[in-house]
């Protein structure tokens, strides 16, 4: 009932940490595009409404558009929840390597040392560690448990290691849908930066009259900036969340194959 508290408290923090992350980033995004890529002294004429003075990066990326701004936050928000799924997944791993401490503990469930095998889950830690400890313990007690029937003890075993395995995987995949959602779209908001930017461009062509070769420069400038901002994020978070998906897979093949062990342990001892 702790460890589920526990749990609910955590799950609480982590969903008010995101509520507020995105709109603060959002903010701070926007006071980027203002005041530092939009600062008068990276224009001509200190003028942001001029043209950005040559070679300033910081000028010509103002000149993308407010769609920079929200590609900005796009940007940041993918690199925040990042750092905090690696920080998530890298505590859940535990002290040691997985592939080792599964191992182990086979080993040990092999020769029935349940009591080193739980000291070995204290010692590593994390998710797997967690789950592992779970099924063990449950193991230890219906090892002496004389009265349940051997199918009945293995249910138990079994359902103590899901119900565990339930209240640590939905830790590990948080926020992940956030990283998903972020790919796809900054790719979606790169292509509504390069439409308006055409729509610039030509715009000023229209109304001038004749061809304007700075006003048609600066219409494609804000296209490009947009497309590839948009590109570069949605990559980034495509890598991220890739790199994230295989280390929960990693994890969650730990845990059951050190499961299937102590099952298998658990069932092979009462059927002697």
């Amino acid at each position: 009932m702790a460890q589920k508290s526990s749990s609910s408290l955590g799950d609480s923090l982590k969903s008010t940490f995101a509520a507020i992350v995105i709109p603060l980033e959002v903010v701070l995004a926007i006071l980027i595009y203002l005041f530092i890529l939009g600062d008068p002294s990276n224009f001509e004429g200190g003028d942001p409404n001029n043209h950005p003075l040559h070679g300033n990066y910081l000028g010509v990326v103002y000149k993308g558009g407010i769609v920079v701004a929200v590609l900005i936050a796009l940007l940041m928000i993918v690199l925040t929840f990042s750092i905090e799924r690696l920080i998530t997944i890298s505590s859940a791993t535990g002290r040691g390597s997985i592939k080792k401490f599964v191992t182990k503990i086979r080993t040990l469930i092999a020769q029935n040392n349940i009591s080193q095998a739980i000291a070995e889950c204290d010692r590593q830690k994390g998710s797997v560690a967690n789950v592992v400890k779970a099924g063990l313990l449950k193991y230890d007690e219906l090892s002496r448990n004389t009265e349940l029937e051997p199918e009945k003890k293995v249910l138990l075993v079994q359902k103590d290691i899901e119900e565990t395995t339930q209240l640590e995987m939905p830790m590990l995949e948080r926020n992940l849908v956030i990283i998903a959602t972020i790919a796809s779209v900054a790719t979606l908001m790169g292509l509504l930066g390069t439409v308006t930017g055409m729509i610039r461009a030509f715009t000023a062509i229209a109304t001038s009259g004749a061809p304007d070769a700075v006003a048609l420069a600066n219409g494609i400038s804000e296209a490009l900036i947009n497309t590839a901002l948009g590109i570069g994020t949605s990559a980034l978070a495509i890598i991220f969340y890739n790199f994230f998906t295989s280390k929960i897979d990693s994890l969650t093949y730990g845990i059951d194959e050190a499961s299937y062990s102590i099952i298998q342990n658990f069932t092979a001892r009462n059927k002697a």
